[in-house]
């Protein structure tokens, strides 16, 4: 269960959200100190998974073939296998494209390799490279565990903003969802705590309320 006054931020900056004609998502905006985000090894980046969602449709692309492709349907946005993989690479605008509009991609491990060769100049700086499938992974599994998931990415700048919900999810979920960040976050940045100067929570065109 979250912090009370994490709780209490959220549902100001809910109260405070002017009404819009769109459904609004929840973002968080954090703040780093005392951090030499030059050296690629200080930097946020990683995956976690929001234990009541993220309130919003993730994109998932899987590049697969054989039965992987076939359960991978069922629950991806697009299946691509290894002709769509080299179509991509001689097509720079649609490869651009896709990366922008998808969240997370994921990709037999047999094909890394050739993702790297086609795609590698479009999805690496985007930090969007696919995640590995091992033949023991179930990948309905994984793309189930991916559409809760936000990434979290600090690049070489001291702030970074990642998605907690939306506005139509309860002050006490979207919280949950904070605690969960920034407990990653304590655990994993050199100084923990120490290393966050401050957070701000907002609806897309809210004003920002400070957590912490």
């Amino acid at each position: 269960m979250a912090d009370q006054e994490i709780e209490e931020a959220v549902s100001r900056a809910l109260d405070e959200a002017p009404p819009r004609n769109f459904r609004e998502t929840v973002d968080l905006a954090i703040n780093l100190r005392d951090l030499d985000l030059n050296d690629p090894s200080n930097r946020v980046d990683e995956s976690i998974v929001l234990p009541e969602g993220t309130g919003q449709e993730t994109s998932i692309v899987v590049f697969a073939e054989g039965e992987t492709a076939v359960r991978a349907r069922e629950v991806a946005d697009d299946v691509l296998d290894g002709d769509d993989l080299a179509d991509l690479g001689d097509d720079d605008d649609a490869a651009k494209d896709l990366a922008e509009a998808t969240d997370f991609f994921i990709a037999e491990e047999n094909m890394m390799q050739n993702i790297g060769r086609y795609l590698g100049t479009v999805l690496g700086p985007r930090g969007k490279m696919p995640d590995p499938l091992s033949p023991d992974d179930d990948v309905v599994d994984v793309v189930e565990r991916l559409k809760n998931s936000v990434q979290l990415r600090s690049g070489d700048r001291r702030t970074f903003h990642t998605r907690v919900g939306a506005e139509d999810m309860s002050a006490e979920e979207i919280a949950d969802n904070i605690d969960v960040i920034l407990r990653r976050l304590h655990a994993d940045l050199e100084k923990g705590p120490m290393n966050i100067d401050n957070v701000f929570v907002k609806t897309t065109m809210g004003p920002a309320v400070e957590v912490a």
